[in-house]
């Protein structure tokens, strides 16, 4: 997987593990000649991940908004930036651009990004996975609402073709 599409938190108010693992995967992916796929913002995870790419010599595909270029929320640390006019395209660019999307902590804005993929998984666009970095079991209420998903029979593809989970960076790299 040499595109790595990420979603995550564009908030600068999280516990400083969430920065630190996501600057340790930005530092590996750069080290290992991966690109990352993001929003391209100049906060949060997002910009921690871009930052850390660059800086270990990686390559950072910004997939911007229309609206975050007018507010001047672009990151410094993109090697090319993609223009879009709203978030619908974002999400349809940044996943076309990756090859695997991994999740991080996130909002509703993640939320959104991560059942857009995994519903067009489910009806066949295409077989792309979303991969839950569970830090610190960020996502395991997650998890719990998907499992009971399960149980009431309306999941039509089997999770594991949709999803997977990694509680730790090395589970990450491995299913990388």
């Amino acid at each position: 997987m040499q595109k790595i599409g990420i979603f995550c938190s564009s908030s600068n108010r999280l516990d400083k593990v969430y920065y630190d693992e996501a600057a340790r995967l930005g530092r590996w992916m750069g080290e290992h000649g991966r690109t990352l796929v993001c929003g391209g913002a100049n906060c949060g995870l997002m910009e921690t991940l871009a930052k850390a790419v660059r800086e270990a010599g990686g390559r950072v595909i910004g997939v911007i908004p229309q609206i975050l270029l007018e507010r001047n929320r672009v990151s410094t640390y993109l090697s090319e930036q993609i223009l879009t006019r709203d978030l619908n395209d974002r999400k349809d660019v940044l996943v076309s651009q990756s090859d695997i999307i991994l999740a991080l902590p996130g909002s509703v804005g993640t939320l959104d990004e991560v059942f857009t993929v995994m519903a067009a998984n489910t009806i066949g666009i295409h077989s792309k996975k979303i991969l839950f970095w569970n830090i610190n079991g960020f996502w395991d209420d997650l998890f719990v609402m998907f499992e009971g998903l399960s149980r009431r029979n309306v999941v039509n593809k089997p999770w594991p073709e949709v999803m997977l989970k990694a509680d730790t960076f090395d589970e990450v790299i491995a299913l990388l």
